[in-house]
């Protein structure tokens, strides 16, 4: 499984964050970013986001993962299979 953020559907409430911190960081402009271990998929970080930013999801997160998807207010979290 992978998973993406919308940075222009993002709000900032950082429920994914909260939910799957293994998968999701919001950085200082206040929106949320997907990371694979250390490694942030954002521009600011040097890395593609967006869907260009497709990070795995390690195991034993793909619960966490959809449980964010479905709670976030902005609806700005893809997964793909």
């Amino acid at each position: 499984m992978k998973v993406w953020i919308d940075q222009d559907l993002c709000t900032g409430d950082g429920l994914c964050e909260e939910i799957a911190p293994d998968v999701f960081t919001l950085l200082d402009d206040g929106l949320a970013y997907v990371k694979e271990g250390d490694k942030i998929f954002a521009d600011a970080q040097g890395n593609p986001q967006g869907a260009e930013g497709l990070a795995n999801v390690p195991a034993g997160q793909d619960e966490a993962v959809i449980e964010s998807a479905e709670e976030c207010p902005g609806e700005c979290i893809f997964i793909e299979v």
